[in-house]
């Protein structure tokens, strides 16, 4: 069973995997009207998810992982695939600052808002493991462990499953349950109110920018 503590006071280092383009995101090329378009709104989803992140209580730092030299990163990952990549972010960051909690988090959320990742970083120091299941319920968005508890990715299909045998399941916000894989979840993350850098990029009617907050509201 998924444990609890009643210690709730933790600060996070939280991760986030970022992959080279035209890999990236391939299922939503054919969004963009051309491969320039696409890597702009690749980063711009990117660069939103971070700036929501930054700026989340409990957050004491993030570490970008690279899988090329292409992206910007704070530490190349050496093994292929996610999985491996966010292990070795996770050794990295507990030799570093080994008092601090761990969070994976995917790099695909664009309407997420830092209020949201702070109440869902909040409720996870309550439990040794926990993780938010995206918007449809299969997926995960987001993987904690406090200090001392063991971090163990399983992303990839039916990710929230696995991480269900051995973690909590947490409540959260729509922003931080709606990654963005399809043209389908983008328009879903529009509804929800994209950041400024993802809505540039698609360069959204007033009908739409409306409805869109900024990071952090």
């Amino acid at each position: 069973m998924p444990g609890t503590c009643n210690d709730a006071w933790v600060q996070w280092t939280v991760l986030v995997p970022v992959k080279a383009l035209p890999a990236a995101k391939s299922r939503l090329a054919d969004f963009s009207a051309d491969a320039q378009a696409h890597a702009r709104l690749v980063e711009a989803m990117r660069v939103d998810t971070l700036a929501a992140a930054r700026a989340a209580a409990g957050v004491a730092r993030i570490v970008r992982i690279g899988d090329s030299a292409e992206v910007d990163h704070d530490l190349l990952q050496r093994r292929p695939g996610l999985n491996a990549a966010l292990l070795e972010g996770a050794r990295y960051a507990r030799e570093r600052w080994p008092h601090d909690g761990v969070a994976a988090l995917v790099g695909d959320l664009p309407a997420l808002t830092a209020s949201e990742l702070a109440g869902a970083l909040a409720t996870a120091a309550h439990h040794e493991t926990a993780f938010v299941a995206d918007s449809v319920g299969t997926g995960t968005t987001l993987l904690t462990a406090r200090p001392t508890a063991r971090f163990e990715p399983r992303f990839g299909p039916d990710s929230a499953i696995r991480h269900a045998v051995d973690a909590t399941p947490l409540p959260a916000g729509p922003g931080l349950r709606q990654d963005v894989d399809t043209a389908d979840d983008l328009r879903a993350a529009l509804l929800l109110g994209v950041g400024p850098q993802t809505l540039a990029v698609l360069s959204v009617g007033p009908r739409e920018s409306s409805t869109v907050h900024r990071n952090g509201a």
